[in-house]
């Protein structure tokens, strides 16, 4: 169970399907890969992401080693796998649909769905605040007492499933070759297709996250059009800044700004060196992901201010990609900080 603590592995696996399958796209043209985008959606949030994670791990753990009903205490494992697999998609199930249902929830879920390029990077686009909203949902959990390990081990068996349901490479649920039996069982990325669609009828549909049960059982699955229309939130994407991106939805919401107009570069950014600075930006999340884990009980003053560190280098990223001066300026004091 280490590598739950210590999920590097994991993550560079998830970034080298990233890369591999946008080559892939490109190499072939099924699509025309907007590597900017690419770069935007690595680069949304995995700091602030990851302390909100940390965050969520420390809840679940407090509950359950203090408010635990113990109900799986003598349970044999194999049903307590079995509960925990079902009851986290519920949960999810309701956690997604509610993000779309409820304004305050939107404004998280949002960023998610800006992406208008249907593609594994898309899957890991998510708003800072995406895993603190989550907390509530699998609280219930905890209170019954599934142990924090097999919560963290099934957590990523779902979100391993839902990752590879934003692919570009399985077939159109209109093409001939599908995926089979499992079209009817699992939500595929045919499904997930259709739930990224920019018309809200479809948007508001296949909230499932791995069993198509849910969608079937509370009427909200839908088969999608024939033809594609187009993915994102229309006239939504304003910057590639990840921390504008994640505030600017509370913001409209509480009525201090309109979408306004995008933003418009001063100069035009090289996807190369803003990719460059991703993947270095990267290798020092990994190292600090290593160094310090989910550990934020008793955070250090140095832990503090690394942290801070690499949060501005992902805003500077995003600065950069909008051709604008500040965020070459702000890369270039995190460089000199560090």
């Amino acid at each position: 169970m280490s590598d739950l603590l210590f999920p590097n592995a994991s993550i560079i696996s998830m970034v080298l399907l990233v890369l591999a399958e946008a080559g892939v796209l490109q190499f072939t043209g099924r699509q025309k890969v907007d590597w900017l985008d690419v770069i935007f959606n690595i680069n949304s949030g995995h700091m602030m992401l990851w302390l909100f994670r940390c965050l969520e791990v420390l809840c679940y753990g407090l509950v359950v080693n203090h408010f635990s009903l113990g109900l799986f205490d003598n349970v044999p494992v194999i049903l307590l796998w079995l509960f925990t697999i079902l009851a986290w998609d519920f949960g999810f199930y309701w956690l997604h649909r509610w993000h779309h249902e409820m304004r305050p929830l939107w404004a998280v879920h949002v960023v998610h769905h800006q992406g208008e390029h249907y593609n594994l990077s898309l899957g890991v686009r998510n708003s800072w605040y995406s895993s603190l909203t989550s907390i509530p949902f699998f609280m219930l959990l905890a209170m019954l007492g599934v142990p924090l390990q097999v919560f963290l081990a099934v957590s990523i068996i779902h979100y391993s499933w839902q990752f590879f349901n934003h692919n570009a490479l399985t077939p159109n649920c209109h093409q001939a070759t599908q995926l089979g039996w499992l079209e009817k069982v699992l939500i595929t990325p045919s499904h997930h297709r259709v739930h990224h669609l920019n018309q809200k009828q479809y948007a508001d549909t296949n909230y499932g996250g791995t069993f198509l049960l849910w969608d079937k059982l509370f009427g909200s699955y839908s088969a999608g059009p024939e033809y594609d229309v187009g993915y994102g939130v229309k006239n939504s994407r304003l910057s590639c800044n990840p921390m504008r991106e994640s505030n600017l939805p509370f913001l409209r919401l509480m009525g201090f700004c309109s979408f306004g107009k995008a933003i418009e570069g001063r100069y035009q950014s090289s996807p190369w060196a803003v990719g460059a600075g991703v993947i270095l930006l990267f290798m020092l999340v990994l190292g600090y992901i290593q160094q310090y884990g989910y550990g934020i009980e008793f955070i250090t003053s140095e832990q503090a201010v690394l942290f801070v560190l690499l949060a501005a280098g992902s805003v500077a990223l995003g600065g950069m990609s909008d051709g604008q001066h500040w965020g070459m300026i702000l890369w270039c004091s995190v460089q000199k900080a560090a």
